[in-house]
């Protein structure tokens, strides 16, 4: 889980096959955040944002960095991108797309949630992350739709969980919304306020990394928490 948890924000690589390679010839691509923005523009950005709401391979997708950074971008900084994003566009575009993304995850849990516990793991699906899911949901109930959307991984996994176990659907809904504007609209304003500090805005990259950080702290209490609970028993 740390091994992951640690790529999770983090400027991720994915390497393809030139044209005309000769074999063993791959040609890098940077999905950093920036990168990401600017090659894909504002449906990029809804459409990473409905994927790890939602969409079980969206886990290692980087939401807080990327929101942080659109909502930077909105500001004024990265004036060497080319994209340019419009707040009063942005900030509709990320909340419904987070909205949208858990209302996927409950139906597809709950059309499919009890088979996902004797599913075996794969690259995009790991037994351990619907487990950490489940426990976060049973510690805090219906808010943990709330709370999970601050958690990588977690908040992927969250909305399945609340599928499978059959959470009503209009108490589902109201947790949904107000976490997904919490978390899409928040972190988007984040980065477009600190965007517009002389200080932020000159040490930009500085303050991704501390959007990194404090996104993966609560993860990273959850790993102690659960490995002192091991030693206890």
């Amino acid at each position: 889980m740390g091994a992951v948890v640690g790529r999770l924000n983090r400027p991720l690589t994915v390497c393809w096959v030139a044209a005309n390679p000769s074999p063993g010839t791959f040609t890098a691509m940077s999905l950093s955040p920036q990168h990401l923005i600017e090659s894909f523009g504002l449906l990029g950005i809804a459409f990473i944002v409905f994927a790890e709401s939602g969409l079980l391979i969206g886990f290692f997708l980087p939401g807080d960095s990327l929101l942080f950074t659109a909502g930077a971008i909105a500001a004024g900084v990265f004036n060497t991108l080319s994209v340019h994003l419009n707040l009063a566009i942005l900030l509709p575009a990320v909340a419904i797309a987070a909205i949208a993304g858990d209302q996927v995850g409950y139906l597809f849990g709950k059309r499919v949630g009890t088979t996902l516990a004797a599913r075996d793991d794969s690259r995009f699906f790991r037994q351990e992350h619907l487990t950490r899911a489940q426990d976060f949901f049973d510690r805090h109930g219906p808010k943990a739709l709330v709370m999970a959307r601050f958690v990588p991984v977690v908040r992927t996994f969250t909305p399945v969980v609340a599928g499978a176990g059959e959470m009503h659907y209009k108490r589902f809904v109201s947790y949904n919304v107000m976490g997904g504007l919490l978390w899409s609209v928040g972190v988007t304003l984040l980065g477009y306020f600190f965007g517009q500090v002389s200080f932020i805005r000159n040490n930009i990259e500085v303050a991704l990394i501390g959007i990194v950080v404090v996104s993966v702290m609560p993860v990273l209490v959850e790993v102690l928490r659960h490995r002192r609970s091991e030693v206890a028993v």
